[in-house]
């Protein structure tokens, strides 16, 4: 039972990081790649804050709250930092940019004795548990699709869709690039917090590159743009490599190797991922059904 809620907790954690990455490469079509840098800031800011300064007077909760704010504002300052002179970059040159960023606060936190350096982060209190962790979930996609259904979304969007002919619009695309950057560092620092709070303690080699690549794999088998897509394939590529480990001991030593396999299918069979730029809505649903029993 502790083995499955500790799945849900770090499922609840990868979507938050998959809903905001896919602000960042899905809506707004920016190529990043130092999406585990953030997530590493929030995480060892987040902890220093648990280990450091909390007072104990004040309840978890409380403390919790505070940490995954520090969390944000730092990983979203961080995203500022980064932002404005990569922002101007494309495509590759983006990913370059920011896959280095990545790996650069990944060296710092190794040389930072304060925070354990490679020794890693210890004694971080356990504040983080499955309502926490949901209630922030919900939050973020609450703000995502919200921000997308306003001017600023739809400027986001349109930068997505042609760069150039936003611009020639009217719009700020610098601006809104560097907005959606933000925001999605932000979220990134904040399920960072959560994190450092929930597994109590971090390393700098549990943030590489490659953490990046996997929840760059989410919202490519989602669907780049679909905020649902991003949450299912948060989902899948959470709990797929844990199922495998318990089909039988061959299936078990060869279960990475499945696992890319039905990736591999996966993306032959939908090459724009499970719902494209599509939503799941509910109430569209129902009233389809409606229909067609009437």
């Amino acid at each position: 039972m502790d083995y499955l809620a500790h799945l849900t907790l770090n499922t609840g954690i990868f979507i938050i990081l998959a809903v905001s990455l896919n602000l960042i490469n899905g809506i707004c079509g920016q190529f990043s790649l130092g999406h585990a840098g953030f997530w590493a800031v929030g995480a060892y800011t987040g902890a220093a804050y648990g280990v450091f300064l909390a007072p104990e007077a004040l309840p978890d909760f409380i403390n919790l709250f505070i940490s995954c704010g520090i969390g944000f504002v730092v990983a979203a300052l961080s995203g500022l930092l980064i932002g404005v002179p990569c922002l101007r970059l494309r495509g590759d040159y983006l990913a370059i940019a920011t896959l280095g960023f990545g790996e650069i606060i990944r060296i710092l936190i190794m040389n930072m004795d304060v925070v354990g350096g490679p020794r890693g982060f210890t004694n971080i209190p356990n504040w983080s548990n499955l309502f926490w962790v949901y209630f922030w979930v919900v939050i973020t996609i609450v703000f995502c699709a919200n921000l997308l259904r306003g001017t600023h979304g739809r400027a986001i969007i349109s930068i997505r869709e042609d760069e150039i002919a936003a611009d020639s619009m009217g719009i700020y695309t610098f601006k809104y690039k560097t907005l959606a950057f933000v925001i999605g560092a932000g979220f990134a620092g904040l399920a960072g917090s959560l994190f450092a709070h929930a597994q109590q303690f971090l390393h700098p080699n549990g943030f590489t590159f490659m953490w990046s690549v996997i929840i760059l794999l989410m919202i490519i088998l989602g669907g780049l743009g679909s905020i649902t897509g991003a949450i299912v394939g948060a989902v899948i590529l959470t709990i797929l490599p844990e199922m495998l480990r318990f089909m039988g001991e061959t299936v078990s030593q060869w279960r990475m190797v499945i696992y890319s396999i039905l990736l591999i299918c996966l993306m032959l069979w939908r090459p724009s991922g499970i719902f494209g730029k599509h939503e799941f809505n509910i109430l569209k649903f129902f009233k389809k059904d409606e229909e067609a029993t009437s």
